[in-house]
Formats: structure tokens, C-alpha cells, sequence
């Protein structure tokens, strides 16, 4: 096997995974979100559950399928033309990074302290089940 078949294998293998975190996490979401409802009483409080958990998924699912392209194009075909592909894909999830994280946050990621997809997660899962915050 040559390095460039072991390094498409290896972004192919990123972007199982990132589609994973998608679908695993929405399945998670949907379970935080039906905790909140039942804990609340509130359909908003399940939906605003949802949003958060479901927001932070998406950031890590981005970030990783981030990964496997960079793998890919640096990797397996670095051509002037993926590169530019390249950077047009990373243009794009990074504006929807930024987007879903002020979506989530209410303010923009420059006026606060940087926070993760797996943190946006975790505090929704604290609020949907009541708990505080580990510090």
C-alpha cells in the first residue's frame, strides 16, 4: 500500500467519523432533549435543550470533516486547485462555525472565552438535567 492510498484511507476515516458525531450526536441531542421537556415541563426548554446540544455536535462534526479534507488535499492530491478548493471549504465551515456559535452563545465568540463543541454540549446537558456545572 503507498502513502497516498494509506492517506486517502486515513481521510476516509475522518469523515466516518465526523459523520458519526453527526448522527450519534443528534441521537443524543434528541435524549437531552426530551429529559429537559420532561424535567421542565416547558416544550421550549426541550427545543432550546435540542438547539445547544444539537449546535455543539455540529461544531465537533465540522472540525473533524475540517481535518479529513486537510488530510486529503495536503496528503493524497496537493494540487493548486484543491488547495483552493481547500481553502473555500474551510472558508465555508468556519462561517458556519462562527454562525453556530453565535446562534448557541447569543454573542460572538470574540466577546467571550473560547468555547468548544464538546463544552457547548456539556452545558446543555447540565441543563437539561438540573445539575451545576463542574468548575
Amino acid at each position: 500500500m503507498t502513502f497516498t492510498e494509506t492517506m486517502d484511507h486515513a481521510a476516509q476515516a475522518f469523515e466516518a467519523a465526523g459523520v458519526a458525531v453527526l448522527g450519534i450526536g443528534f441521537v443524543f441531542s434528541l435524549g437531552v432533549a426530551v429529559r429537559a421537556w420532561h424535567r421542565s415541563g416547558k416544550a421550549t426548554a426541550g427545543y432550546e435543550a435540542l438547539r445547544a446540544c444539537f449546535g455543539g455536535t455540529l461544531l465537533l462534526g465540522l472540525e473533524i470533516l475540517v481535518a479529513a479534507d486537510l488530510i486529503r488535499t495536503v496528503a493524497v492530491a496537493p494540487t493548486i486547485e484543491n488547495v483552493g478548493v481547500l481553502g473555500l471549504i474551510v472558508l465555508i465551515r468556519t462561517f458556519l462555525s462562527f454562525s453556530l456559535e453565535i446562534e448557541i452563545e447569543g454573542i460572538p465568540p470574540w466577546r467571550r472565552a473560547t468555547v468548544s463543541g464538546a463544552t457547548v454540549t456539556r452545558r446543555a446537558i447540565h441543563r437539561a438535567t438540573g445539575k451545576d456545572e463542574p468548575t
